[in-house]
């Protein structure tokens, strides 16, 4: 199967946010990566609904929304409005997860739950049929150009054959300190998905290292 890679706006600039949305929808990859964080859940802020909106209108790419914040349930229909593709939320949140998935797939929205690298990765196998992706953090949540967590290989693969063996439906992103090296390791483990965000914005130009990463993993 195609790897796929979804490049991060969290390791650019935001002050010409506009251009990067742009690039990335001139590039090959599939998907535009958006790490929501509101402070409380993870020790960072980033953006929230609106921002999503306004820069919707630049691009055709799949958006592909993580929501690393509280009270997901309180504000899910502004992110769905916003024009969300998938929105993944934390299994670690204090919520109602399978109200939550069932909410976001009732919208005709793809749903995946994302894991952090302390939570064992057997904790989410009860979830596992219900959603369409499953986001494996390689690093803490809260800051881009964090080092790749090679201690999560083994998660990759535990979830990546309990979903063969059961055939099925789910795909496994990889988020955090992905560049060429670590994202063969994640590939090799069983990754479908690959969030690329610092490594893409320092290579220079960023329409040319996001194709050059996609055409490297297929």
């Amino acid at each position: 199967m195609k790897v796929k890679i979804s490049p991060s706006i969290l390791g650019g600039s935001f002050s010409n946010i506009e251009k990067i949305i742009v690039d990335l929808d001139k590039s090959k990859a599939e998907y535009i990566h958006f790490d929501v964080m509101d402070g409380d859940f993870v020790p960072n802020l980033t953006f929230g609904a609106k921002f999503i909106s306004d820069v919707r209108k630049f691009s055709k790419k799949i958006f592909d929304v993580h929501l690393m914040i509280n009270r997901v349930d309180k504000f899910l229909d502004e992110y769905i409005k916003a024009g969300s593709d998938i929105i993944t939320f934390h299994y670690e949140i204090d919520e109602d997860i399978k109200k939550i998935i069932s909410k976001i797939k009732n919208k005709g929205i793809k749903c995946g739950l994302a894991i952090k690298p302390r939570t064992n990765w057997s904790e989410i196998l009860p979830y596992l049929d219900l959603i369409d992706q499953v986001t494996i953090m390689t690093v803490e949540p809260g800051f881009s150009g964090q080092k790749f967590m090679n201690n999560q290989v083994d998660k990759i693969k535990n979830i990546s054959n309990q979903i063969k063996q059961n055939n099925m439906n789910v795909e496994v992103e990889i988020d955090g300190g992905i560049n060429f090296e670590t994202g063969k390791i994640c590939i090799e483990a069983g990754a479908d998905i690959l969030v690329a965000g610092s490594f893409l914005f320092n290579q220079g130009d960023l329409i040319s290292s996001t194709n050059k990463m996609l055409e490297n993993f297929n």
